[in-house]
């Protein structure tokens, strides 16, 4: 799929040999997991042209309207980046998502077509024959693993690692642990799918019981403590403004800055530690955060004064 025009191909065959395989290989898992089927040095190239373009666009007009030039260069520069990736973390964590709640039901037909006599290969084929969505991407995937030698252990171990998720990579170890210790694979498959289904169960209540504290970060982060400081550095001026200088004042707005920024980077890793239990998946939350509560913070400290004229 391709995502730039034809003219672009050449900076994106240079990007393919400039950067290490190990680096682009892991940029294109993270493009399959979130169901992006894009060349990754494609993206790379779509990130530095959109850089390019709107850090330039950035500059003239953060000089037209009197700000800093080098901070609207530096946001049109890394703003789309950190837009784009932050999208492909949320496909991610969304498509996974849509592959645990379609478990189940594919464990309860991996069931019913072994009580009548398929083996478990013929009924994962059979499957992602028939069937649309993120899942029946992935079994596809598993059967072609399996039809150029990998076995069902080793594909169906690949599949769990290959999304990052603890929930299916625990399910389908315990399905190959079934397998091994010999007995109704039919059974045990089925009883793994009602596990499964109370976990998922558990881990939507989870969520809503914690939505409360995940809104009061939210608040906390993208409106009490840009607000605020913002107001504190605008009166801050407006008092300077009135002759009274303050020669902690430049410090002050830097200082409020960086608090903005370590305050949404903590709440973003907090909101990820309280809905996934893990700070990691917290990520994607404080790249989104950051830039708008910085945008924010910088908007009310520069204009906000001129409602105390």
């Amino acid at each position: 799929m391709a995502i730039i025009p034809s003219a672009l191909s050449p900076i994106s065959n240079i990007i393919d040999r400039i950067i290490p395989d190990r680096y682009l290989v892991s940029l294109q898992e993270m493009l399959i997991r979130s169901g992006n089927y894009i060349k990754a040095s494609d993206l790379l190239t779509l990130i530095i042209g959109l850089g390019i373009i709107m850090g330039i666009a950035f500059l003239f007009l953060f000089i037209v309207v009197g700000l800093n030039p080098i901070l609207g260069l530096l946001l049109g520069l890394f703003g789309p980046a950190v837009i784009i990736m932050a999208w492909v973390f949320f496909m991610m964590e969304r498509r996974v998502d849509a592959i645990e709640k379609g478990t189940p039901d594919f464990l309860r037909q991996i069931s019913s077509l072994l009580r009548a006599g398929v083996g478990i290969e013929t009924a994962l084929e059979d499957i992602s024959k028939h069937g649309t969505g993120a899942l029946t991407d992935e079994l596809k995937r598993a059967v072609i693993e399996i039809k150029i030698g990998s076995t069902f252990e080793e594909s169906i171990i690949s599949m769990g690692e290959r999304l990052k998720s603890k929930t299916l990579d625990r399910t389908f170890r315990m399905i190959i642990e079934g397998r091994r210790v010999g007995g109704s694979l039919a059974d045990v498959i089925e009883t793994v799918a009602e596990d499964l289904r109370a976990v998922l169960a558990l881990k939507r209540e989870r969520r809503a019981n914690v939505m409360m504290s995940i809104m009061f970060l939210l608040i906390a982060a993208v409106i009490a403590a840009p607000f605020a400081l913002g107001m504190i550095m605008t009166y801050s001026s407006f008092i300077e403004a009135l002759g009274k200088t303050n020669p902690l004042l430049g410090s002050a707005a830097t200082a409020g800055g960086g608090y903005i920024i370590i305050h949404s980077i903590i709440a973003g890793l907090l909101m990820g530690i309280i809905l996934y239990g893990s700070a990691k998946k917290g990520i994607k939350f404080s790249l989104v955060l950051t830039p708008l509560a910085f945008g924010i913070f910088y908007v009310i400290k520069t204009f906000a004064i001129g409602l105390l004229e």
